[in-house]
């Protein structure tokens, strides 16, 4: 494509930060008059009707590059992603299966873990520490998808998340795959055209996102919802961004269904069979839902806040730290192992793999082992997220189903609306994308899906609501405790401002 998308036309420059909005227009020249900028968008219709430079685009000869651009961008793109999913699978058997055997060990000793998570630390912290970038964003501070790497910033988020996954470290690889998706899309801009405006980078940076991730989540569809929520885009920017992401997505998940054809590594699906058949929600469950979404958001909110005063200690030395989180990661897996019986497996990684096994397997498994397992997920989670580098989908989902599994035991509560409920509750409360989080539960769940979804759909409410009034930073918690000890007017002086109620830093979050 020699001529590229150089132009894109009215399409407002949004940086490459996906969640940013419309730049404001240039400043207005000497004599001449702000309204007559060309820059300055028009006005939207009385009557709420499609802004006329938003329609203009989709017409346009530029935006049609920029969909092939997408199409083609989804081909690499996605391929890559699959490699490196490919090659993190199979390093994970090679490292927690393989090397013990070929080692002359029998079985995996229990001590195994240890040395493999503490080097996890020490190769993340050095990717941290030396390479360009940050290696992707704290998964501590909450899912999020902000601007792409620079194309000097990739080696850096692949190092990190790659040695995080590969090493048994409890986080998933669906943000550092949208990360480098978005870097990807961004590079291919920059060798399509040189001078493209930042509005074609951000639409292809989403366009390398949606391929990357496309077939992970078990349909394009999860994914756009995914990047959508976070980014938080909406009206105009919605549908310009919207397309040619779609477009990559669709592409991304033919190319990870013709690559399992070969490899036969797996196609990724949600959906779990075999499992007990659900119809009819009843008035008991809907009281279940509320009591599954309070439980999750105080555990959620645990998990959180443990991560975030975590990752402040870590940040002050990478490199001492993070070898210690990674062991902290090792004894919660092993401490589990010893007092369960069961697998350490149970507890690393991210969860994506134990998931159906765990469900398929419930009946197998004691109330007292399960809340073992919460527990034990919980903590390694919250370590996991203090300096390394992944996802926090797969561990939420995790938890979430260990603790509707546990709460299948209870009278009038079956497996598969607890589990949904669950995980629902919990995604929301972690990710803060209550739709998303309503959707991964239903999906997971195939033919049941739709009869979960009103029970999924309070359990998630509930949670997210009452997530957002808990602390939200382990600030929060100190706070309120010096505010019930010197009381708001002690403290309002002290700070120099206005009189604060110990609950005002809660309600805004971090």
């Amino acid at each position: 494509m020699s001529d590229g998308p150089t132009d894109i036309g009215p399409v407002p420059e949004v940086g490459s930060d996906l969640s940013a909005g419309p730049a404001q227009p240039p400043a207005a020249s000497p004599g001449q008059s702000p309204a007559a900028s060309p820059a300055q968008p028009p006005a939207a219709s009385p009557g709420g009707g499609a802004l006329p430079d938003v329609m203009e685009m989709l017409r346009s000869k530029e935006y049609i590059k920029l969909l092939v651009l997408a199409a083609a961008i989804g081909v690499p793109v996605s391929a890559i992603a699959y490699a490196y999913l490919l090659a993190v699978n199979k390093l994970q058997e090679f490292f927690f299966t393989t090397l013990p055997s070929d080692l002359g060990f029998q079985e995996t000793p229990m001590w195994w873990p240890i040395p493999l998570l503490i080097l996890a630390g020490v190769l993340v912290s050095l990717t941290l520490t030396y390479l360009p970038g940050n290696g992707g964003h704290e998964p501590a501070e909450g899912f999020q998808t902000g601007a792409p790497p620079l194309p000097i910033e990739l080696p850096s988020a692949f190092f990190a998340s790659f040695a995080t996954l590969v090493l048994g470290i409890v986080l998933g690889p669906e943000a550092p795959l949208i990360a480098i998706g978005g870097g990807l899309g961004v590079l291919a801009v920059h060798l399509a055209a040189k001078d493209a405006p930042p509005a074609a980078a951000t639409v292809m940076a989403a366009a390398g996102s949606f391929a990357a991730v496309s077939a992970l989540l078990g349909s394009p569809m999860v994914a756009a919802f995914l990047l959508m929520e976070a980014a938080g885009i909406g009206g105009a920017m919605l549908g310009l961004i919207l397309v040619p992401g779609l477009l990559a997505a669709g592409i991304g998940t033919l190319i990870f269904v013709g690559l399992n054809s070969l490899t036969g590594l797996g196609t990724f699906s949600l959906s779990i069979p075999n499992l007990p058949v659900f119809t009819t929600p009843t008035v008991a469950l809907f009281f279940w839902a509320l009591a599954i979404g309070v439980l999750a958001s105080f555990v959620g909110t645990a998990i959180r806040l443990g991560g975030l005063a975590l990752q402040a200690i870590v940040v002050r030395n990478r490199l001492v730290w993070t070898p210690v989180a990674g062991l902290a990661v090792a004894l919660a897996a092993i401490a589990f192992a010893e007092l369960t019986g069961k697998g350490p497996e149970n507890v690393l990684f991210s969860g994506q793999d134990a998931l159906p096994a765990l469900l398929s397997q419930a009946s197998t498994w004691t109330v007292g082992a399960l809340i073992v397992l919460a527990i034990a997920k919980s903590v390694a989670y919250a370590f996991s997220l203090s300096g390394f580098r992944g996802g926090p989908v797969f561990p939420a989902m995790f938890v979430g189903a260990a603790i509707g599994v546990a709460g299948s035991h209870l009278p009038g509560l079956p497996l598969v609306p607890a589990v949904a409920m669950g995980i629902g509750a919990m995604c929301s409360v972690m990710l803060r994308l209550p739709l998303t989080s309503t959707m991964l539960a239903v999906l997971l769940f195939s033919s049941d899906g739709l009869s979960v979804t009103p029970l999924v759909i309070v359990a998630v409410v509930v949670a997210y609501v009452l997530g957002a009034r808990l602390p939200q930073h382990p600030s929060d918690l100190r706070w309120s405790k010096a505010a019930r000890a010197a009381g708001p007017a002690d403290l309002s002086a002290a700070d120099g401002g206005a009189p604060l109620t110990p609950t005002a830093s809660n309600a805004g979050g971090s």
